[in-house]
């Protein structure tokens, strides 16, 4: 069973930083890419960033020049860079893979970590 585990969310005020992890259970070249999402209160899941295992990388437009997604594969680690946080940034943060098991599609979720922005 893959497991996907998210650290260092937390509280920060307007105008800080956070880094985000997510740790999976096995070898993070097994997962064709991997992603950051987020789900504030009363929304959707919105996407925010993706990065697939050969490093390329795709953003949320809104989001673009603020959050940086980086994987390190020798850690089976995905990062999230957070800079210049908003309180519009409040959210739960989730940490998403996906692989191709025997011609099927297999995604994989994280528990979530929680980011507060304070004004």
């Amino acid at each position: 069973q893959v497991q996907l585990v998210e650290s260092g969310g937390g509280l920060v005020q307007a105008g800080g930083s956070l880094r985000l992890s997510c740790t999976a259970s096995q070898s993070s070249r097994s997962f064709d890419f991997m992603s950051w999402y987020r789900q504030a209160p009363g929304n959707q899941r919105d996407f925010i960033a993706s990065i697939t295992s050969g490093g390329t990388t795709s953003y949320a437009d809104s989001l673009k020049g603020r959050f940086t997604i980086s994987r390190d594969n020798a850690k089976n680690t995905l990062y999230l860079q957070m800079n210049s946080l908003k309180p519009e940034d409040t959210a739960v943060y989730y940490c998403h893979g996906h692989m191709r098991i025997l011609g099927k599609d297999q995604d994989y979720w994280g528990q979530g970590t929680q980011v507060t922005v304070s004004s």
